[in-house]
């Protein structure tokens, strides 16, 4: 967490987010402050001047052709968010609550939205007093519902957290002395409009799945080693004649963390199995795969997504309508970023088998202490199989879905926020199956790899796994060890490049 301030006059990016989804404090730039103010005089003079502008003097969906007027205004502001709250299921934990809200202040800032300065800074004073709004994970197809429920809060409805407590939004307001928003002419619709939700979501999982790339090199060479795999296949020289960034970093990041390992100085296989040989190719794709989704995110933090957007002078403004709330690019970026990710888990689980099998291992059977009395490792590489299964359920693309809401007014949905969704809860097993080998691959160390013989890089990730990760020998649950695991991998390994 920086212990600076992020000023928004610029548009965040990616690794911003994700930095205020876990504690970052963000605060509003003069430079957007008055791009905001701006935008609000043309919603105030669209309003003045009776300019049709949807959301504004008409209703929403289907009910655009019918017409509101000033005195009722304010009341369609309040009444979208009511209507809209309409979440369903488990609140969402609070760092995936602030990325929204990040987001969304980042939507706003881009001074088009016509908001009041006050909305965009009563965003950020949740985010700064650590208010969380209770948002259902489920329940949207779109973006609607879930930042429906964040601006319940704001308004002094709804249910917030602070800390462990639990209360409504109006007391989470009063315990940090702020009063609840009274929102004017298209307030409520931008605050529920746009793509910022699957946005922030979107860039966690994004934070996520890159932490658990660069760790699955870690223990992908940790097992390397353990099973006596053959480094030659490598070379920097072979490895560059296929074309990829991905391939390149991957291979320099094995060779570093293998380098100087006396146990595979002996390799005698002439070629390795796909789960160790082709460990660049598979995490070097996953690697090319998040560079382009991580584009993709920072494409959207830099646009607008609101709607509508409004322009001109305040002598002549207008409301432009188009469908940029309509992320189908996202959308697809963040199916992509699952399916890489499940391939990640994929080979990850097939190394696992490799170390606990002994018809391939040459290590003790299961890597049980005492084989028969002991199981070992055999059923945690069932949960890593079953796991796998799962990705391959998530990775179905959320963007297919479809579907026809807003009697036929809104024909045509991209599902980004199922798809960052999914895209979390996938990332979430990976870091579970990269877990179960990072315990697996310690354990197989101890069993087969002289402490002296070992890289200097692996040797020290395995004393950074027993700090926290103790042999097994079935006399404690293996969930807790899965657990643990699955911990050091989302907190992120040591690079190897970084301890000596």
């Amino acid at each position: 967490m920086t212990a600076h301030p992020l000023t928004l006059d610029h548009p965040l990016d990616s690794i911003a987010l994700d930095a205020i989804a876990q504690g970052a404090p963000l605060t509003l730039g003069e430079t957007a402050r008055e791009r905001i103010a701006q935008a609000h005089e043309l919603v105030r003079a669209i309003v003045a001047q009776g300019v049709p502008a949807y959301g504004i003097n008409t209703g929403v969906g289907a009910l655009v052709d019918r017409e509101v007027e000033p005195a009722l205004q304010r009341r369609l502001s309040r009444q979208l968010i009511m209507s809209h709250a309409c979440g369903i299921g488990t609140p969402l934990p609070a760092p995936e609550v602030r990325a929204i809200i990040a987001a969304q202040a980042n939507n706003h800032a881009h001074g088009v939205s016509g908001v009041r300065v006050d909305v965009v800074e009563g965003l950020l004073a949740l985010l700064h007093h650590r208010i969380v709004p209770e948002v259902p994970a489920g329940g949207s197809v779109g973006y609607l519902t879930h930042m429906a429920h964040i601006a319940l809060v704001l308004i002094g409805e709804g249910h917030a957290q602070i800390g462990t407590d639990r209360m409504t939004g109006a007391e989470a307001l009063a315990r940090c002395g702020l009063a609840p928003l009274v929102l004017e002419a298209k307030e409520g619709l931008s605050l529920i409009n746009g793509a910022p939700c699957a946005t922030g979501l979107g860039a966690l999982a994004l934070a996520r799945a890159w932490r658990a790339v660069a760790s699955a090199d870690a223990v992908a060479a940790l097992s390397f080693e353990a099973l006596g795999g053959n480094p030659a296949a490598f070379d920097p020289a072979l490895m560059a004649l296929r074309r990829s960034d991905g391939i390149a970093a991957t291979t320099t990041a094995l060779n570093a963390w293998l380098a100087g390992s006396t146990h595979l100085a002996t390799a005698q296989r002439l070629q390795d199995p796909l789960s160790l040989r082709a460990i660049p190719h598979a995490h070097g794709a996953v690697r090319d795969a998040l560079t382009h989704v991580t584009a993709m995110v920072n494409a959207e933090l830099a646009s607008v997504t609101d709607n509508p957007v409004v322009l001109g002078t305040p002598a002549a403004p207008r409301a432009g309508s188009q469908a940029h709330a309509v992320a189908a690019g996202l959308a697809l970026a963040l199916d992509s970023l699952a399916v890489a990710v499940a391939h990640l888990g994929m080979i990850s689980e097939r190394r696992l088998d490799r170390l606990v099998n002994p018809l391939v291992s040459h290590l003790p059977p299961f890597l049980a202490d005492v084989a028969g009395v002991s199981s070992g490792f055999m059923i945690a590489q069932y949960s890593a199989a079953a796991l796998v299964g799962e990705n391959r359920r998530l990775a179905m693309p959320a963007s297919l879905d479809g579907g026809i809401t807003s009697g036929l007014q809104e024909d045509y949905l991209s599902h980004q926020t199922p798809a960052a969704l999914k895209a979390l809860a996938l990332v979430a097993n990976v870091e579970v199956i990269l877990g179960i080998e990072l315990a697996a691959a310690a354990q197989a160390h101890d069993m087969a790899v002289p402490v002296n013989a070992r890289a200097p890089a692996t040797a020290r990730l395995h004393a950074h796994v027993r700090q926290t990760i103790a042999p097994y020998a079935d006399g404690r649950p293996m969930h807790d060890t899965i657990a643990a695991g699955a911990e050091l991998v989302r907190a992120g390994l040591p690079e190897q490049r970084s301890q000596g």
